[in-house]
């Protein structure tokens, strides 16, 4: 066997939400090893997004969470050589990948966004992707549509 699994790293609960995804996403936020600062700036977050919700039913982390699933891919195409030529294969992402990847796009799109503070950036990146709107959410759009274009060559599988 060429490849071996991954173990899946068990995070610990942040201090304010007690949710591991939380923390896990606050490790992809550090830059530096700076995770204080990163939990200031992700709590600063949640509370600028409970702010400009007009609608009161949802708190902040529950708007995150469905941020995150709206900017989740679940197919992407990898580049496999047949025959003298590159192809597109589309597959499946597994679960894990899947929010790693949604926290990662999520991040460097709000770090492109024209803000001054990265918590302001951070929560009107995560309320457009909320609205299935914003650049995170186009990513996934991009990806998705390559993967359907390359299905013809699904069966060339990895």
């Amino acid at each position: 066997m060429r490849k071996l699994k991954s173990k899946i790293k068990i995070y610990e609960p942040d201090p304010k939400f007690k949710d591991p995804l939380v923390t896990r996403f606050v490790n992809h936020l550090m830059k530096n090893g700076k995770k204080t600062r990163a939990y200031t700036i992700f709590y600063n977050c949640i509370n600028e997004i409970e702010k400009k919700n007009n609608k009161k039913e949802k708190s902040g982390l529950k708007i995150w969470k469905e941020a995150l699933d709206n900017v989740m891919p679940h197919v992407e195409v990898r580049s496999r050589r047949i025959g003298g030529s590159n192809i597109q294969v589309p597959t499946q992402i597994p679960p894990y990948v899947k929010v790693t990847k949604a926290m990662k796009s999520l991040i460097n799109c709000a770090r492109e966004r024209n803000e001054k503070k990265m918590s302001k950036k951070l929560a009107g990146e995560i309320l457009s992707a909320y609205k299935k709107e914003g650049a995170s959410f186009k990513k996934r759009e991009n990806i998705h549509k390559m993967a359907e274009a390359n299905k013809a060559f699904s069966h060339f599988k990895f």
